[in-house]
C-alpha cells in the first residue's frame, strides 16, 4: 500500500508541475501584451492643483481649484483637467489658460458654478513655436477677483 500511495502522490505532483508550466507562458504573454499596450499610450504629465486666493473670509477648503494633465500625441500637446468651485456661494469660479507660441501670448478663460471638465484642449504643436502653458484660478463677481498665482503646467 505504501508504494501505491507514493506513486499517486508522485503522479499528482508531476501533474501539478506540468499544469503550472503550461499556464506560465500564457501569463507571460498576457503581461507582455499589457506592457505593449502601455508603451503605445502617451505618457501623462500631471499638474496642479492650482487654487484661487482667499476672499470673503473663506477657509482653504472653500477655495476653487484646477488640476489636470497633459500629454503629447502625434506631435501635438493636449491638455485635460477639472475646475472645481467648492464654496457654492453663487460666485463663479474661473480658470485662465495662457500659452505662448511664435505669434505671441494667448489667453482663454472659462467659468463654472460647480464643476467643469476639460478634455482634449489644445492641439498645440512645437513646430508652431508652442513652448509654454500656464493656468490661473480666480473666484468672484468677475474673472479678475481673488485670483491665485499663475501655475506652470508645461
Amino acid at each position: 500500500m505504501g508504494k501505491t500511495r507514493t506513486l499517486l502522490v508522485g503522479a499528482a505532483l508531476t501533474g501539478s508541475l506540468a499544469a503550472g508550466l503550461a499556464v506560465a507562458p500564457a501569463q507571460a504573454a498576457t503581461a507582455g501584451a499589457a506592457t505593449v499596450q502601455q508603451a503605445q499610450s502617451p505618457q501623462r504629465h500631471f499638474f496642479g492643483p492650482y487654487h484661487s486666493r482667499f476672499g470673503g473670509g473663506e477657509n482653504f477648503g472653500h477655495r476653487s481649484y484646477f488640476k489636470g494633465y497633459w500629454y503629447k500625441d502625434g506631435g501635438r500637446y493636449w491638455f485635460f483637467g477639472d475646475l472645481f468651485d467648492r464654496d457654492r456661494d453663487r460666485d463663479y469660479s474661473y480658470v485662465w489658460f495662457r500659452w505662448h507660441n511664435r505669434s505671441g501670448f494667448h489667453t482663454k478663460v472659462f467659468k463654472t458654478f460647480g464643476h467643469r471638465h476639460f478634455s482634449t484642449y489644445g492641439g498645440f504643436k512645437k513646430s508652431s513655436g508652442f513652448n509654454d502653458f500656464k493656468i490661473r484660478v480666480c473666484e468672484g463677481d468677475n474673472s479678475f477677483d481673488d485670483c491665485g498665482n499663475w501655475g506652470d503646467a508645461f
